[in-house]
């Protein structure tokens, strides 16, 4: 009996170090990834002249976060992160200060998302947008939209599988196929968000090869940084950027330009195509990948009865949010259908577009190249 317990206790003893073991084993691993995607991207230990230099560059990081900056982007290629606008509240202000040259009223903006706004009262006065299905200034509709997907962010990618029932990787499959990507070559995916593409991109393009992940909100960006770091892929650099202006961004930087369920939800569509041709390389190609009109009647009655019912259902429930799909089914609704984003294309410059619907229309990619 003594011995059977000696034995026991013994095998209880080297189970338990083969465990404690085995967690400091993938603890060692998960810091080892995790300091060479950061030595990768701040090679300098001194944190404090790392600031000094990002500040002299006019680079104001107020999200803490571990957002690439310019001097951090190897050479040649587009250039760090945005300035943030002053922080004064979450949304559009009741009541906006004038400013001291023309006496309209200022639109403040929350500087973790609403960066380098085009649209301001100064530039575009009571000029008005939709918002779903709502009218709104424009200088107000870049807050809301930020403040949907900084609600949404940590939950969008189970949403993103409940929602489609998890075909939306068979269309963002379906979109890598058509970019044509290689070895080498550099690539921006912009509202890039939690990372999918960016992911698949990493791996194309090998290690000489670069890819930028974008986006104009702060917490979503923030989701894809931490999923690809934890995924090892240390080719990517993430920056805050307005796919409006691209402003980080030099002339003729990529190969290739994705946008993945983002373009809808832009203030100027136009601005932003012809931002994207500005970045494109000569023989680039843009891919857009988003929601649009469906070609089948009675698909088209269906899909707005789930769209209406089950979509603001599933984000109350599983992201106590109904607010935000409500928007989702409504900004499909506005956005352009297949053709005329197809010439809205053509007139930003790129040539040889086309579209493929996917899922009867529901979805589309459309292609376009820089000559």
């Amino acid at each position: 009996m003594t011995n059977d317990l000696k034995n026991t206790n013994h095998k209880f003893t080297k189970n338990s170090h083969i465990q404690d073991k085995l967690v400091k084993d993938s603890i060692v691993h998960s810091e080892n990834i995790s300091a060479k995607a950061q030595a990768r991207k701040d090679p300098t230990p001194n944190t404090s002249s790392h600031r000094s230099t990002a500040n002299s560059a006019g680079i104001t990081n107020t999200n803490n976060s571990d957002f690439t900056q310019l001097q951090d982007l190897p050479t040649g290629t587009p250039q760090g992160q945005q300035t943030t606008m002053p922080y004064n509240d979450n949304k559009v202000s009741d009541n906006p200060a004038p400013s001291a040259d023309n006496q309209k009223p200022r639109v403040a903006f929350n500087q973790r998302d609403d960066i380098n706004n085009p649209h301001t009262l100064d530039t575009d006065g009571s000029e008005e947008t939709h918002f779903g299905y709502k009218t709104v200034n424009k200088a107000e509709k870049q807050a809301r939209v930020a403040d949907v997907f900084t609600s949404v962010a940590k939950k969008y990618d189970i949403m993103n599988d409940l929602m489609s029932f998890g075909i939306h990787r068979l269309w963002k499959r379906f979109a890598i196929s058509l970019s044509g990507v290689r070895a080498g070559q550099h690539v921006l995916d912009i509202a890039g968000g939690t990372g999918d593409l960016a992911k698949v991109f990493s791996r194309e393009v090998g290690r000489h090869g670069h890819v930028v992940l974008s986006d104009i909100n702060a917490a979503m960006l923030e989701v894809g940084r931490e999923r690809l770091i934890n995924a090892g892929c240390n080719n990517v650099d993430f920056v805050l950027a307005n796919a409006e202006t691209l402003a980080p961004f030099e002339d003729e930087s990529f190969d290739l330009l994705t946008i993945s369920f983002g373009l809808r939800n832009v203030t100027d569509k136009d601005a932003a195509l012809r931002s994207m041709y500005r970045v494109l390389k000569p023989g680039g190609r843009l891919l857009i990948l988003e929601f649009s009109k469906p070609v089948f009647e009675p698909l088209s009655k269906a899909y707005d009865l789930y769209s209406f019912t089950a979509l603001p259902l599933m984000g109350k429930l599983v992201a106590n949010d109904s607010e935000s799909y409500q928007y989702l089914a409504e900004s499909i609704r506005m956005h352009p259908n297949q053709q005329t984003l197809k010439q809205m294309m053509e007139q930003a410059g790129f040539e040889n577009c086309d579209y493929h619907n996917l899922t009867a229309g529901i979805v589309a990619v459309h292609r376009g190249f820089k000559a």
